[in-house]
């Protein structure tokens, strides 16, 4: 007889590698993850259970996930980011069994760890926090480059979009200055810009629009010429000052009756001492 074939065993479901996006949804590379997320289902332990009268968390959301462990443990998850311990994933599961599924915990962890703000607490801290919220390691250096790298790569996509959002304004406005004087036909005008003329009315519908919130945010930009003050005008003119010299300067030099200067207070003409000066 044949040999009997083994029974196939479940596959394991490996904990898929973190990857962080950026504002725009697009996988940033691998190297910027934090390794706090990427730890194995631990089996379930004894011990302090928060969670004794908490019902199981199944198929939760991320945002659901994060407010439940927040509430179990405000110490590292509520309020500012802290960079987490190694393996907090077990930790969790140690502390609160049955709570979160596998899946749910590192979905969550995945949006955590690369959230910008965590990015940022990762490159200033120097040591990661269980979940007491106290001190669990050192923060190594290398984890922090790779946070910063992580942040400067966002801020260069950041830049590039606001420079394209912006060039894109200033192509759209100048549409819609050329489209007011123009005598042109608008099956000519269309051709000579280049624009799809099913699509002209929707760019300057547009253009219109950013024109107003243009001049809104002009509107409330202070006066940087007369400041709150409204100006030196609204003080009212300036009169002669009593002494009659100018503005900011002391009192001019003593006259006698004809108009000229007055004689000298620091001395007769005579000499340093005194003395009359003697005759050749």
């Amino acid at each position: 007889m044949p040999p009997a074939a083994a029974e196939p065993t479940e596959p394991t479901d490996p904990i898929e590698p973190i990857q962080v996006t950026d504002a725009t949804g697009s996988a940033a590379p691998a190297a910027a993850t934090d390794a706090a997320a990427t730890d194995a289902a631990a089996p379930e332990g004894e011990g302090h259970n928060p969670s004794d009268a908490a019902p199981p968390v199944e198929a939760s959301t991320p945002a659901q996930t994060a407010a439940r462990l927040a509430a179990l443990f405000p110490a590292l998850f509520a309020g500012a980011p802290k960079p987490l311990k190694l393996r907090i994933q077990a930790d969790i599961q140690a502390r609160a069994p049955g709570v979160f599924t596998k899946q749910a915990l590192s979905a969550f962890l995945r949006r955590h760890t690369g959230a910008t703000a965590y990015l940022i607490a990762t490159t200033k801290a120097a040591h990661r926090f269980d979940l007491d919220g106290q001190p669990a390691g050192e923060l190594s250096d290398e984890h922090r480059e790779v946070a910063a790298a992580e942040l400067t790569r966002r801020r260069a996509l950041r830049d590039a979009r606001r420079e394209e959002e912006l060039k894109g304004r200033r192509e759209r406005a100048s549409l819609l200055r050329d489209f007011e004087r123009t005598t042109l036909t608008e099956a000519n005008f269309c051709a000579l810009k280049g624009v799809d003329a099913a699509q002209l009315a929707g760019v300057l519908a547009q253009a219109r629009e950013e024109a107003k919130e243009d001049a809104a945010r002009a509107s409330a930009r202070p006066d940087h010429h007369r400041g709150d003050r409204g100006g030196r005008d609204d003080r009212g003119p300036r009169g002669p000052r009593p002494d009659g010299g100018r503005p900011g300067a002391g009192p001019g030099p003593r006259r006698d009756a004809r108009g000229g200067p007055g004689p000298r207070r620091d001395g007769p003409p005579g000499g340093a001492q005194g003395k009359p000066r003697s005759k050749p």
